[in-house]
């Protein structure tokens, strides 16, 4: 599944967009990081774990969507 296809003004091309997955990753990703401050002693490695984190979360939503 995709979000956000579109077809061009002039109807001659199209873009099936991005995945799903992914974009249900990204605003997974954008909670956690606003979760996460400068005083946390788990920021400085937010970037370990947070890209995994955040795919966990999408596949959750994706798993869902199928209910």
């Amino acid at each position: 599944m995709k979000a956000f296809p579109y077809n061009s003004l002039s109807g001659e091309s199209w873009d099936s967009g991005m995945d799903l997955r992914d974009y249900f990753a990204a605003k997974a990703m954008q909670a956690i990081i606003t979760r996460c401050d400068e005083k946390s002693s788990e920021f400085a490695h937010v970037d370990s774990w947070v890209g995994s984190y955040a795919y966990l979360v999408a596949d959750a939503m994706m798993e869902a969507r199928k209910q």
